[in-house]
């Protein structure tokens, strides 16, 4: 016996308050539902609007807007003969929703507000919505006057509802509700609810999507049942790239999955799913002992058949399939690809400048820039009509589409090395270079040692000193002060580049350059950059990625992305040039900040992820590290690193606005709120316990020696 039904699920790249294209996408979706058989649609978490609309789900004409959008959906009778699961802003009562309008044949079934809002990391939905009150309320919404004529009547359910079709039963919960401990599709399965629903939003970090797995995989593998999970995918304005992966599972195993990482504005999985399978597995007397304990739910009565038995006689499941995971390495390659390919063609810029020192950092910009490239080109190569047009405003200096990423990338990306004679070395130099000749950037080679020496005797002019570099026997101050005017000098020149590059190779129709950045997430953490210098950009796309990371992105873009030029990056020792080279003095970054890479990104972790301050680091790492370092070594280096980082946190108040990835990123914009004026590290009561500790345990040591 078989009692099949063809389900589809979507992945949709919103663009926060584009109603109009947003709606495009969303008509596409289903129209594409239907021509594949399916009876059922589910979409992204507030796909009317965009997730990512903030402080504007404040404004009471997003709401009035989501309902113009909704009633064209309504309205337009293509869209009939399948239910539609819709995400959009709602008010009620005059408080603010995160819901979903059930809709069939141009009629709402329901509406089903959010229960549990995620309200941490990057994300602040209690600032915008009202959790709705509580599991399994329902009360009746009042529909605007335009809707009550089409709908025929003034009220329609509002809340935790389910609805029983003709031959199955269905329910819908909510991104973050699948997270929490009590999730809603527990108590819904025990109730008979046979087909879940979840509308997402949600970004991409590094090597969480296992994670997202496993919780849909378990939400069906011991309760049964058909589990549909929707998100959105691309960058919707701002630093979050959401990551698709819309998914279909039954009884646990997955039987569709869409892409974790594309250009495509829509993609839509459909699957023949057998309603005997969720009820074969039900069948055990312990589930039923709970399900009849189980509290009831409302239900919504639905004359609509899911299955069709004609499509029986002919169709059989879709098979279950492993999932797609990319290594990290590639998520890097990707993520902030698509993130900037999104960034580019929606701030109708004519393309990027960024500032190649010779070093891994930019040299990962660049590299991200040029898969970029690659996925644009490959894209229009396989008709993409989105990229095609895209393409065709961006790549301005031909009439033909570019056919390679080179090409493509000699026309969106320029860059600049900007060297110093006595400080810049002829290897960083040729680095910069060569790595800009194979991915087909426009390259400059300028050296500012006129400006840096015109910034520099203003001073002396104005006061009679001349500071000196350190190698010269000038102080640590006068020495920095130096470097810094480098630093800054080369922020200034990387923009104005930006503004007259289009003008100096005579692009039709003009236009202006997005500057990109290139500081890592742990320089950004112990605060080893300059603030307003080449760290300073309208974007940076690995300003939330570890240096280790990189490193193991462009070693493995050497055989994937055929780039033997980037060897040397991996090998040469990082360093930011800004002192002189002597005979036996080359600045080394690792040396100047007291702290291996890896060492930083351990920190990040105890101090974001692991919520620990300094004393709770100490305890933590005297395990890790007590084979290679003594408890006061440990303990210096804890406190060594909390002091820079207190005393530097002010620049992440002005930090370029970078893709995110990593868990510890110290965006202090959205995702690390912290303050920026810190009490003095060592003066600190967490020092003081540090070094009590210390001092026991090596007074026990010596009673042990």
């Amino acid at each position: 016996m078989v009692h099949l039904i063809r389900v589809a699920t979507c992945a949709l790249n919103q663009w926060a308050l584009d109603f109009e294209n947003n709606l495009r996408r969303i008509k596409q979706s289903i129209h594409d539902a239907k021509k594949e058989g399916a009876t059922l649609r589910v979409g992204p978490e507030l796909e009317i609007t965009g997730y990512g609309c903030l402080d504007h789900f404040l404004e009471n004409e997003v709401y009035e807007n989501s309902w113009d959008s909704l009633y064209s959906i309504l309205t337009d009778e293509s869209l009939h003969g399948i239910v539609i699961d819709v995400g959009l802003p709602l008010l009620h009562r005059n408080c603010r929703y995160n819901a979903r309008a059930i809709i069939l044949n141009g009629k709402i079934l329901c509406f089903r507000p959010k229960l549990y809002l995620a309200n941490d990391g990057n994300f602040r939905e209690m600032r915008f919505f009202t959790p709705w009150k509580k599991p399994r309320h329902v009360e009746q919404y009042f529909l605007p006057p335009r809707i009550q004529e089409h709908q025929g009547c003034r009220q329609v359910p509002i809340g935790d509802v389910v609805l029983s079709t003709i031959d199955t039963c269905l329910a819908a919960e909510t991104c973050e509700e699948l997270f929490t401990p009590n999730s809603p599709h527990i108590e819904m399965g025990l109730n008979g609810v046979e087909i879940f629903t979840n509308s997402s939003g949600s970004h991409h970090s590094l090597r969480k999507l296992d994670q997202r797995i496993a919780l849909i995989s378990e939400a069906t593998r011991k309760n049964g049942g058909v589990y549909l999970y929707s998100n959105q995918i691309g960058c919707d304005g701002d630093r979050l790239y959401y990551d698709g992966c819309a998914m279909i599972f039954v009884n646990g195993d997955l039987v569709g999955q869409s892409s974790q990482f594309s250009l495509n504005e829509v993609e839509v999985i459909v699957a023949t799913v057998d309603l005997e399978e969720v009820r074969a597995a039900r069948c055990a007397p312990s589930r039923g002992q709970q399900a009849v304990q189980s509290l009831e739910y409302q239900r919504i009565e639905v004359d609509f058949c899911l299955s069709n038995d004609d499509d029986n006689l002919l169709s059989s499941p879709t098979p279950s399939r492993p999932p797609r995971y990319h290594l990290p390495e590639e998520e890097i390659a990707l993520g902030p690809a698509c993130w900037l390919w999104d960034f580019l063609r929606r701030s109708r810029a004519a393309g990027f400048q960024l500032p190649l020192s010779g070093g891994i950092d930019s040299c990962a910009t660049a590299t991200i820039v040029y898969s970029m490239c690659r996925l644009a080109v490959d894209a229009a190569k396989e008709g993409n009509q989105q990229v095609i047009a895209d393409m065709r405003r961006i790549a301005a200096y031909s009439t033909e589409l570019p056919e390679t990423a080179e090409a493509l990338c000699n026309q969106i990306l320029h860059t600049v090395y900007l060297g110093m004679e006595a400080q810049s070395s002829r290897e960083t130099r040729q680095r910069a270079h060569d790595l800009a000749a194979r991915i087909g950037a426009y390259h400059k080679d300028v050296n500012i040692d006129t400006m840096f020496h015109s910034t520099k005797d203003i001073l002396t002019q104005a006061t009679g000193f001349t500071p000196k570099f350190k190698v010269y026997g000038g102080s640590n101050t006068q020495n920095l002060a130096l470097q810094n005017i480098q630093a800054r000098s080369r922020m200034v020149l990387t923009y104005y580049f930006a503004q007259q590059m289009c003008e100096v190779r005579q692009r039709p129709g003009g236009g202006s350059l997005l500057v990109l950045g290139s500081s890592n997430v742990d320089e950004c953490l112990r605060g080893y950059l300059t603030k307003y210098d080449c760290s300073s950009a309208d974007i940076n796309p690995i300003g939330s990625i570890s240096k280790v990371d990189l490193v193991r992105f462009i070693t493995w873009s050497v055989k994937n992305f055929d780039m033997p030029v980037l060897e040397d990056f991996i090998h040469a020792i990082p360093t930011a040039e800004l002192e002189p080279i002597t005979s036996d003095y080359v600045q080394s970054d690792e040396a100047d900040m007291g702290f291996t890479y890896k060492e930083l990104s351990k920190f990040g972790v105890l101090r974001k992820v692991n919520k620990l301050g300094p004393y709770g680091c100490f305890l933590r790492l005297l395990g890790e590290w007590s084979n290679e370092s003594t408890p006061r070594e440990i303990a210096d280096k804890v406190k060594r690193f909390f002091h820079f980082y207190g005393i530097n946190r002010h620049k992440q108040t002005v930090a370029t606005p970078a893709y995110h990835s990593e868990s510890y990123s110290p965006d202090d914009h959205r995702f690390d709120l912290r303050p920026f004026v810190y009490p003095p590290a060592f003066e600190s009561w967490s020092f003081k316990k540090i070094d009590e500790r210390v001092e026991a345990l090596e007074k026990k040591a010596s009673k042990t020696t």
